[in-house]
């Protein structure tokens, strides 16, 4: 059970959600020139090209969490930005969140690589229909902490990842998921290429009307025992 505060308009309020069905969708960027480089990113540290693009990969939805102290097994995972697009009763909600990957694992599989880690979402939502107009405009980022230091580790507009429509259609083909369904929708290249962090910060930046959503974590590695 996720809780959110939903904000839209001058209103407020705050919901519990049960998630029944969790889709990663992965290879997600407009351009392929970018998906191209995201690709060779991840074949630097060992991960086979994707067999088509995009791709949507279910992930258990116990993996799903609001933690901000992510437990992980071993010194080899990252997190990603990546907006998400939340079904609910009344409609499609937005927030932001984190594809936390083990990247050892990846290089043997992704689909099994996005299982073992869980996936962390913020805890605030838009709606979407505030916001679909001027996707293209909506700001991704992410800081990183490595070796003590707060380094700006992705950024860029949605413009560059493929639309929430686009997706859904591609994966449902519908112009939306049934509630209960929650979609990452891609990610941007890593600056610097992909490597672990101590802490993973994450923000999308609504600069139309003026506000963001942001969530953080702290990563701890547990100890790899034979």
């Amino acid at each position: 059970m996720l809780t959110f505060d939903r904000l839209w308009q001058d209103r407020r309020d705050h919901v519990a959600v049960q998630i029944d069905t969790l889709i990663v969708a992965g290879w997600a960027g407009r351009d392929m020139h970018a998906i191209e480089h995201h690709i060779e990113e991840l074949a630097a540290i060992g991960v086979p090209r994707p067999s088509s693009v995009p791709l949507f990969y279910r992930i258990g939805t116990g993996q799903l969490s609001q933690t901000t102290h992510l437990q992980v097994l071993g010194p080899d995972t990252s997190g990603e930005v990546e907006p998400v697009v939340v079904a609910l009763a009344d409609g499609l909600w937005v927030t932001v969140g984190s594809d936390h990957t083990d990247r050892k694992a990846e290089a043997a599989g992704v689909a099994l690589s996005k299982q073992l880690c869980s996936k962390v979402v913020a805890k605030a939502l838009w709606r979407y229909d505030e916001v679909e107009k001027h996707w293209d405009d909506l700001i991704l980022r992410a800081w990183a902490t490595i070796d003590g230091q707060r380094v700006l580790y992705q950024e860029g507009p949605l413009s560059g990842l493929r639309s929430p429509a686009d997706l859904m259609q591609r994966y449902s083909n519908s112009a939306s998921l049934p509630p209960g369904s929650l979609m990452f929708g891609g990610t941007l290249g890593a600056i610097g290429g992909i490597r672990p962090a101590t802490r993973f910060e994450m923000e999308l930046e609504d600069p139309i009307l003026k506000r963001k959503i942001g969530h953080a974590y702290d990563i701890e590695a547990l100890p790899v025992v034979a």
